[in-house]
């Protein structure tokens, strides 16, 4: 149709489309970096157009990436996506990811992903779902398995400590590194199994995210740390990171009892092997990429290699320091591996 209203319509659709343009450029002008910076976390290179602070830039910095982090339009993508889903879209081999007033993002290949920030959308926000359920995905991709959870290193071993969220996991790795143990990763452990089927634990990077409530509890000053959102804070620790690859020793499943002691106890048979699975980092991602043989099998040989205890505390008081003195005691006392 021709006339006043086309004419209306088209000065409108230009009109916005620089808007957008004006928005990308912007968006880039103020979150990239002049040149792409090589980080070193989760046993890979990463090459990232955004700044993420919270990791460590890699000593060779021209050496090919392992994945590349940029800035990408995904507006029509996300537009075009086939599910109705208002969060999660696939597309093959793609994720797309959308978080409301913050970004959409896309994880790819197991060595992409792209993120189109939202106006006005905070940087800090952008990097806490990079480094959560992007670096999941991307590591489900490639085949590495991402517990839930936190990981110490204790005499060179690495203890991950799983759990469902609120069970205390970043609260007792971080017991463990006030007492000088070395952290190894907080809320995404990769896990990468060799050819010899050694699980090995891969390094995260140095910072932790605290509830208020566990800073008090651990006698921390919150107004010494950055709050991240509601009452949770980051807390670097580069003097206690574990930056090189562990052999994995010991998983620790977390859980709350009514009771008023602390508690552990073996995992037996054939209670391992599904709680792994459980507590992998966005599982629901498995099935959609036909990854579920590659999930039992990794899953599998971990449990047949690690020591597993489901580790009970009360719901009521803070009982993490007598937590650390069971999993010190079961530590020394050697993994003693059930057969299967």
């Amino acid at each position: 149709m021709n006339g006043p209203c086309a004419s209306r319509r088209t000065g409108a659709f230009l009109l916005l489309h620089r808007v957008v343009n004006l928005h990308w450029k912007r968006v880039r002008i103020m979150i990239a970096c002049d040149t792409q910076t090589v980080y070193q976390a989760f046993g890979l290179r990463l090459a990232s157009e955004i700044p993420l602070r919270e990791l460590l830039p890699a000593a060779d910095q021209e050496s090919a990436a392992d994945a590349t982090i940029r800035l990408t339009d995904l507006s029509e993508a996300w537009s075009a996506r086939e599910s109705g889903d208002d969060y999660y879209a696939f597309r093959g081999d793609e994720l797309l990811l959308r978080v409301p007033d913050t970004a959409v993002f896309s994880i790819r290949g197991g060595n992409r992903i792209g993120v189109h920030p939202a106006p006005g959308a905070d940087e800090s926000a952008i990097r806490l779902y990079l480094l959560g359920t992007c670096i999941g995905a991307l590591l489900i991709q490639r085949q590495t398995l991402p517990l839930h959870g936190s990981a110490v290193v204790i005499d060179g071993k690495a203890y991950a400590f799983v759990g469902d969220s609120g069970a205390g996991k970043s609260t007792l790795a971080a017991a463990f590194v006030n007492l000088g143990y070395p952290l190894l990763s907080d809320d995404v452990i990769a896990v990468s199994v060799r050819r010899d089927r050694a699980p090995i634990a891969l390094p995260a990077y140095p910072q932790q995210k605290l509830w208020l409530e566990s800073l008090d509890g651990l006698g921390m000053e919150a107004d010494r740390y950055v709050p991240i959102y509601e009452s949770k804070y980051a807390v670097p620790v580069p003097a206690r990171f574990c930056s090189a690859p562990v052999p994995l020793a010991g998983v620790f499943e977390l859980t709350i009892t009514d009771a008023g002691n602390a508690d552990i106890r073996p995992l037996q048979g054939l209670t391992r092997l599904p709680t792994l699975q459980y507590h992998t980092f966005r599982r629901f991602l498995i099935p959609p990429w036909g990854l579920e043989r590659w999930h039992f099998a990794t899953s599998a040989a971990i449990a047949g290699r690690v020591g597993m205890y489901r580790l009970s505390r009360p719901a009521a008081g803070f009982a993490v320091h007598d937590l650390v003195s069971l999993i010190l005691q079961t530590a020394e006392e050697g993994e003693k591996i059930p057969q299967q």
